[in-house]
């Protein structure tokens, strides 16, 4: 069976759950399908409303990927890539397999240091659903075939316990504030080589 057919084959029988990059639960996500939660689901942007005075208060990691909107669409279903050019789906397949990861697709920054009581948030500037999901290590995620390309054999637990609120959609976001101290790990159950590290320090 062709990888092409493989993909749809997983898009079909998880109900549409490619609505960019890893998009919550439900929507198209990139090379990866979503099968729980339905496209409802999917967090939709909300802009974060800066507090006058609060900018040192907030860390904030930013998910990016490289979707070519003509390929993907064509490949996973429409709306799974909303932004303008990028990488075409056959070689991000390609490259994926190659390298295990892609560049494109990836946390800004990796590593983070803040303090307890500062709220981290996480904000989707790519043209794919994603997910900033905390976990105790990292692994693969929810995708069979983008586990298999990066060689991640062992999926995160916590990717197999996902809410609908846990996917974001392209402009959406969500904020947590952090109330103890330790490393924390991030990744994104749907592009499982998309990861953070936060370091959380007393006040």
């Amino acid at each position: 069976m062709s990888i092409r057919s493989h993909l749809l084959l997983v898009v079909t029988g998880a109900a549409a759950v490619f609505v960019g990059c890893e998009n919550r639960p439900s929507p198209p996500v990139s090379p990866s399908t979503v099968e729980t939660a339905p496209p409802a689901a999917v967090a939709q942007p909300a802009p974060l409303a800066a507090k006058p005075g609060t900018a040192a208060q907030q860390h904030v990691v930013t998910m990016f990927d490289a979707c070519d909107p003509e390929t993907f669409n064509a490949a996973l279903g429409a709306g799974t890539c909303i932004r303008s050019g990028g990488v075409r789906f056959d070689k991000f397949l390609d490259l994926l397999g190659l390298h295990h990861s892609i560049g494109g697709w990836h946390f800004a920054p990796p590593n983070v240091t803040m303090r307890v009581g500062q709220d981290l948030v996480a904000e989707n500037h790519g043209g794919e659903v994603h997910t900033f999901t905390e976990v105790e290590e990292f692994g693969g995620g929810i995708v069979p075939l983008l586990n298999e390309l990066t060689g991640l054999t062992t999926v995160a637990p916590e990717c197999q316990r996902l809410a609908g609120g846990d996917f974001l959609a392209p402009g959406a976001s969500s904020r947590e504030k952090e109330d103890e101290a330790g490393v924390e790990k991030y990744q994104c159950c749907i592009h499982p080589w998309m990861r953070a590290e936060v370091r959380i320090a007393e006040k």
